[in-house]
């Protein structure tokens, strides 16, 4: 049998063994690609909860911190400073209640502190303007321990 006739008979195998290790290659570089975020994200995720139990509050989870912040702090990086999430920011320092009912509080100066910590770990080039922020609004031990 010469070897062009063994070519044309198996030339669909060689093929389909290219493909499926072309294909192979590839997700091993997004599984390598996405492992290398993953650990970021929790070393990261770690260093938060490290800070954070450091200033006294309790330990998180450090999965559900990486899945929510990633490697970037998500959507706290995202333009913190901006008006729509200072206005949306104080809303969530109000007592909750809905409509006419909704008022401001004294927020907890240890709530604004664990905002810092965040902000320090995942962009860190927005905490002053974090501080500049939170340094305008009146606070209190209002939390107990």
């Amino acid at each position: 049998m010469s070897p062009t006739r063994m070519w044309s008979q198996h030339r669909w195998i060689y093929i389909g063994a290219v493909v499926v290790l072309v294909g192979m290659m590839i997700a091993g570089l997004f599984t390598y690609t996405q492992q290398k975020a993953t650990n970021e994200a929790f070393k990261k995720a770690n260093q938060l909860n490290d800070a954070l139990v450091a200033k006294g509050f309790a330990s998180r989870n450090v999965g559900n911190i990486a899945d929510t912040l990633g490697t970037d702090g998500g959507a706290v990086c995202t333009d913190p400073n901006s008006a729509l999430k200072r206005g949306l920011w104080l809303v969530q320092l109000s007592n909750g209640a809905g409509g006419p009912g909704q008022r401001p509080v004294i927020a907890d100066q240890r709530v604004l502190e664990a905002g810092a910590e965040v902000i320090k770990v995942y962009c860190p080039d927005h905490l002053a303007d974090y501080q500049k922020k939170i340094s305008d609004l009146k606070t209190s031990d209002t939390v107990n321990d």
